[in-house]
């Protein structure tokens, strides 16, 4: 009894502070996985911080994907009071997707349930499994439904007030309204999709290993269709083929000569986000190891048993059998967010636009981050007669390069598409831009008017770039956010962001955009290609292709899970993969 007893009390000190083991690296042949210290669960002091006679401002937080779990971990005032609603009661990583449609790592192993999350918060939190169906601004409400049955009398809708709401619903699959993509073909957005996945994959082969079936039938299901040639599609075929050659052919030697992956891309290249050392090293590698990849493929239908493709250079329409067809082509908006922007006039916009700040444009105190949302940055030339009336202090109607070196800075912050237009143009600041307009011999006392300044920053607006929709904007853009949130009442009495062209004073928050002060920093991306090969595109245009890469990739990929659980977990499953090989039952 002692010994379980000093069992318990060690494990539950574990589970309660994560830091106790954060001097503790794990190491896999080089992995070294770093983690920030966890944070203890000691509330009962955090409602002393708030005065007894405020009402603490309520925030709610739809859903629990990479932006909106990023947004709890780190938001820390405890002057608020969050409830957090999603249809799923877990945050996934989901770039380990792919690897769990083969049991390369457990579906369990990338969750991690979100009340772990929540509760570990100095402010007060709850978590409600219910799907937002109505977001209403005027009222400050949102109208949600359980995904619970009580009491056998349906799904329960309530309604919840709202001081500030934060969406984060993520994106749905984009089908592009193609007949029979919804109701024949899986996706791999969600860890459901996964185990779908992963349970069709055995169910194909052992429906083949039949007697009664002809060659022909066989064939047809043991045909893996992947539609789309991004990083999801890539890695899922690299994934499926190396889970068939180092696994399926041990245990099915009867059928192993029967299986065909095909991956089909409608543009001329895999991989077209990436550098093209990496989409021709891909292209060859697959095409030794056997992936039939069809390029400028473009599905048109996708049948029970028979998809459709048009080539698009010629317009011919084939068909080909299938077995199991993976749908990977993009995202779309969902429908309770298109809703919500048809009532606040963005109806005609594809996604919902917010400013630089990631407030939804035209709302106050609404907020949209991740695949949901995207920033609408303003463009220079809109407010060019501000700006230069702003820099022009002495109103002589000319500014001169000494004045305009004054707001120089923050003219950089405010437009990022400045900072990146001059640093294509090899210039070291606006200053160069304007000398170069006026002649090199310019001098700070040389003045220009506005319809100089004008010609000087009219082609400033072509470099805009929008931020991709990927995991690491959405988790970066979760922690910008809660920074300003925990910010929120200092920097309404001090604001720290640029100075306000259309108006007067300073923004509260330096804005989030691309190569905006560093708000957004992109860490680079990877391409698993099987066989323990990765291709890696790092910051500065660095390109690592091979095994050294697949290690790296197992570094990153341990080190960025959300606690200290997941990545025991996943790193034990690699290490059993190794090992055993992968998991081929239809649990």
């Amino acid at each position: 009894m002692q010994r379980v007893t000093v069992i318990e009390r060690f494990s539950k000190t574990f589970r309660d502070n994560p830091s106790f083991l954060s001097c503790s690296l794990f190491s896999l042949s080089g992995l070294v996985a770093y983690s920030e210290a966890g944070k203890s669960n000691d509330n009962s002091n955090a409602g002393e911080l708030v005065g007894a006679n405020n009402r603490k401002k309520k925030v709610v937080v739809l859903g629990t994907g990479w932006a909106g779990a990023s947004f709890l971990k780190n938001l820390k005032d405890p002057s608020y009071d969050i409830q957090v609603i999603s249809p799923r009661n877990y945050f996934a990583f989901t770039p380990l997707l792919p690897s769990v449609t083969c049991g390369t790592v457990e579906s369990r192993s990338v969750v991690e349930p979100i009340r772990n999350i929540i509760r570990k918060k100095y402010a007060e939190a709850y978590y409600w499994e219910a799907e937002c169906i109505k977001i209403d601004p005027e009222n400050k409400k949102v109208y949600c439904r359980s995904n619970l049955s009580i009491n056998g009398n349906g799904k329960e809708e309530f309604a919840v007030d709202y001081d500030y709401l934060v969406i984060a619903t993520g994106a749905r699959v984009n089908t592009f309204n193609i007949p029979g993509v919804e109701e024949n073909t899986f996706f791999l957005k969600e860890v459901e999709d996964a185990q779908k996945i992963r349970r069709t994959v055995i169910d194909c082969f052992e429906k083949a290993s039949l007697p009664t079936l002809s060659d022909e039938e066989r064939k047809r299901l043991l045909h893996f269709v992947i539609v789309g040639g991004g990083p999801t599609g890539v890695e899922f075929a690299a994934q499926l083929h190396d889970f068939v050659n180092e696994d399926i052919v041990r245990l099915y030697p009867k059928v192993k000569d029967l299986v065909k992956i095909t991956l089909l891309e409608a543009t001329d290249h895999i991989l077209n986000m990436f550098d093209k050392r990496i989409t021709a090293f891909a292209e060859e590698k697959f095409h030794r190891d056997g992936i039939d990849v069809k390029t400028g493929s473009m599905v048109v239908k996708v049948g029970e048993k028979e998809i459709s493709t048009k080539d698009v250079k010629r317009g011919e329409i084939t068909s080909m059998p299938y077995g199991m067809a993976v749908w990977s082509t993009g995202i779309g908006t969902r429908p309770v967010i298109m809703e919500f922007m048809k009532h606040i006039g963005q109806g005609n916009r594809r996604v919902l636009a917010t400013d630089e700040w990631l407030r939804v444009e035209g709302q106050e105190n609404v907020y949209a981050l991740g695949d949901c949302a995207t920033i609408n940055q303003r463009k220079v030339m809109e407010d060019i007669a501000a700006i230069f009336q702003k820099a022009d202090k002495d109103n002589s109607g000319t500014l001169t390069v000494k004045e305009f070196q004054e707001v120089l800075n923050d003219i950089c912050e405010r437009y990022p598409q400045v900072e990146l237009y001059l640093k294509n143009k090899k210039m070291s600041n606006l200053v160069d831009l304007l000398k170069e307009s006026k002649g090199n011999g310019v001098k700070e006392s040389i003045e220009v008017d506005i319809e100089e300044f004008k010609s000087a920053l009219s082609q400033v607006d072509t470099d805009m770039k929008n931020l991709p929709a990927t995991a690491q904007v959405a988790s970066q853009q979760g922690v910008y956010l809660a920074k300003c949130f925990n910010r929120m009442e200092e920097c309404e009495k001090n604001p720290e962001g640029p100075l306000r062209f259309r108006g007067e004073g300073r923004h509260r928050f330096r804005p989030f955009s691309l190569n905006a002060c560093s708000r957004y920093r992109h860490l680079g991306q990877f391409a698993p290609l099987g066989g323990e090969q990765t291709a890696a595109q790092l910051p500065g245009d660095w390109v690592s292709i091979g095994h050294s890469s697949q290690w790296l990739w197992y570094s990153v990929y341990a080190s960025k899970q959300v606690s200290w659980r997941t990545r025991a977990l996943v790193v034990s499953d690699w290490v059993r993969r190794f090992i055993f090989g992968r998991d081929s039952s239809q649990i």
